[in-house]
């Protein structure tokens, strides 16, 4: 009896430590989360007040009673915000597409073909990510001058159509596929590129997934490229119209307009990713697992 009782007792013991403990995990956790997100609902909040309200607030006010949407307005007619969006989606759908490719093939390459220096070239590949992105930024830089690419939508997508680190992803992907696939195709009569879109390709859709997202995010926040290479509006991209807003004066005078056109660029990106965040996190999770 006396042992029974003193199991009970440990048990409860152990329940409430248990219970404790994932209440101190969840307080912590909250109080990050409120952390993280406590800039973007300021964002929002600032968007929604009318500058004159804005401007005469003293002191922190973390609500309003009277929002207004005449700061969204006033983002799209400060700066052709609109002509920067469909920018951006050129360049963002055109990238990915040429991007895919590139890094496809390269990345079936390195892990399924057997040519001399493939493990020498690859490891330089991998040694190219040590190099400062400076230095490549300088580059591309000359490079698309030269070819008087300056003021194109070619001048902009050209230097991101492949990554180093993505190939790596997908190689690493392609090698966890078991070979005797690859053999029975090749006996089957399949070639390669059949065997790449028919059976890699489907068995790897997360990681490629990841890729597509995080590269449209890549793009879509891409910023010091495209204020480099271009400065003529017709090839502005948000980015740029972010920074024009803030040259106009609206990031000293109309901050609520200023924060309404963030607000317009950021939900995009946040919308994909709650969206898809579940396959980026299978696609990252299966690209670093071997076997």
């Amino acid at each position: 009896m006396d042992n029974t009782l003193d199991f009970e007792r440990i048990e409860r013991s152990a329940r409430r430590r248990e219970a404790a403990r994932k209440g101190v995990t969840y307080f912590l956790l909250s109080l990050w989360a409120l952390i993280v997100l406590f800039p973007f609902y300021w964002m929002l909040l600032s968007s929604l007040k009318s500058p004159g309200a804005y401007n005469s607030e003293r002191s922190a006010v973390f609500f309003t009673l009277q929002p207004t949407l005449e700061n969204y307005r006033t983002a799209f007619t400060g700066v052709p915000l609109a002509r920067y969006f469909t920018n951006t989606l050129i360049f963002t759908f055109v990238t990915v597409a040429v991007m895919l490719i590139v890094i496809i093939l390269a990345a079936y390459a390195f892990a399924r073909l057997d040519f001399r220096g493939n493990s020498a070239l690859f490891s330089f590949f991998l040694a190219m990510m040590m190099i400062p992105n400076e230095l490549v930024v300088i580059t591309n830089f000359v490079t698309i001058t030269n070819w008087n690419m300056r003021n194109t939508f070619w001048g902009l997508i050209l230097p991101s159509v492949t990554s180093i680190f993505y190939i790596y992803l997908l190689k690493e992907q392609f090698e966890q596929v078991p070979d005797e696939l690859y053999k029975a195709a090749k006996v089957d009569g399949t070639s390669d590129l059949k065997y790449l879109f028919r059976v890699l390709l489907p068995i790897c859709r997360p990681t490629v997934i990841t890729v597509v997202i995080l590269k449209i995010i890549e793009c879509w926040n891409s910023y010091v490229w495209p204020r480099l290479i271009t400065d003529e509006q017709a090839y502005f991209l948000v980015s740029n119209g972010i920074q024009e807003l803030r040259e106009n004066g609206f990031g000293r005078e109309n901050i609520p307009a200023m924060m309404a056109a963030v607000v317009v660029v950021s939900v995009p990106l946040i919308v994909l990713f709650l969206l898809f965040r579940g396959k980026i996190m299978e696609g990252v999770s299966r690209g670093g697992t071997k076997g």
